[in-house]
């Protein structure tokens, strides 16, 4: 069986990259299809067990493609059609930005593993333009009817959709009209150990952008008094920085030796806002951390509310305080090697047999629906 890859892009190494990187380890002589790499990153992650090419869009020979990729949205239809995936018998896309419009073999199966539908096509269209530059504004409402369009119309030429959450099954279901399989993202839960001695500081993990609500967290502790420590970057990091009390500290970007050290001895992990699935809320689990998290999104797949931590219902300062002051109370009834437990059922080793036992069952109707056939 001839397998087929097709990514978005890879500049950096986040969760769409670490799906990518586990389907290959699966598929070692697998194909990668990708708009825009950088293939020095792709070859040192991947590793010298990748057997298969890189193969790259034409938007990739476009001026300043690597930098300003996402001005290229528009052409990317287009790109993904040019591909030539007539060889291949298995393509697995992997989309968030634009990867399951590619054009496959009748014959072969196109599985799309769903990490979300493009979040700036659809429920946060409004919210990305209302940050983007004035010339965006202007330009971007042009094209993104005609985008929404394909994307409905290329949902079509996927034969299973597979959600990375139940949250995005629903999105999927919503924006598409299409079913999906559920099969979480996988997380390395044995970079992380639950025996440490934790200390008394609560941690903010992820990037300080509008959408993951780190304001919420600065206010509510801000008001409680007790330590926090923010480790991320982003636009939101000079305003929140420059008026946060001293029981905040702000540490920026940081190697993974930093939060790997942060998570195992944090008192709990906060997580205001709303993910697709969320790495960071199982990292933190595996590390024994408890996680305070807004109760809406990926959160609701990961977390036990009562056993490996506290999910809120209201999406303000107030919801955090409450759960903070809730924790403290029951900090004894959060047992740390139990709730590393419950994080090793989102292991990569489990991702790895869930996408194998898919493709089999796909292979085993296949035989069996062949007599049927002739």
């Amino acid at each position: 069986m001839k397998v087929a890859i097709v990514h978005y892009w890879w500049l950096t190494n986040r969760g769409g990259e670490a799906v990518v990187t586990a389907l290959i380890e699966l598929y070692p002589d697998a194909d990668l299809f990708v708009h825009v790499c950088d293939e020095s990153l792709v070859r040192a992650t991947l590793g010298e067990a990748f057997k298969g090419q890189i193969f790259t869009s034409f938007i990739s020979r476009l001026p300043g493609a690597k930098k300003h990729y996402q001005k290229y949205l528009p052409l990317m239809p287009l790109a993904l059609e040019q591909l030539d995936l007539s060889s291949y018998d298995l393509v697995f896309s992997s989309e968030s930005g634009p990867a399951k419009g590619v054009i496959t073999r009748p014959d072969a199966y196109h599985i799309c593993y769903c990490h979300s539908p493009m979040r700036y096509l659809w429920d946060m269209y409004h919210e990305y333009l209302e940050r983007s530059g004035r010339l965006v504004r202007w330009l971007f409402p042009l094209f993104a009817h005609w985008l929404r369009v394909w994307d409905q119309a290329s949902a079509n030429r996927v034969d299973l959709f597979v959600a990375n959450s139940t949250f995005i099954a629903s999105r999927i279901r919503k924006f598409y009209r299409r079913e999906s399989e559920v099969i979480f993202p996988p997380v390395d839960t044995n970079d992380f150990s639950a025996d440490r001695q934790r200390r008394d500081f609560y941690l903010y993990l992820g990037q300080l952008v509008p959408y993951k609500r780190p304001d919420l967290a600065v206010e509510a502790f801000s008001r409680l008094g007790l330590p926090l420590v923010i480790i991320g970057e982003g636009e939101m990091f000079k305003e929140l920085s420059r008026n946060a009390p001293p029981n905040i500290k702000f540490l920026g970007r940081q190697p993974f030796a930093v939060v790997k050290d942060h998570l195992e001895q944090c008192k709990a992990l906060i997580f205001p806002g709303v993910e697709d699935f969320g790495i960071v809320p199982v990292e933190a689990m595996a590390a024994g951390a408890p996680v305070i998290a807004y109760g809406r999104g990926g959160v609701t797949d990961t977390v036990i509310n009562g056993e490996t931590g506290l999910l809120f219902n209201d999406q303000s300062a107030e919801g955090i305080i409450e759960s903070v002051r809730r924790l403290e109370q029951e900090s004894s009834s959060f047992g740390h090697g139990k709730i590393r437990e419950h994080a090793l059922s989102f292991d990569k080793s489990v991702f790895k047999e869930s996408i194998a036992n898919l493709v089999l069952s796909l292979e085993l109707t296949s035989e069996q629906s062949t007599p049927q056939d002739h």
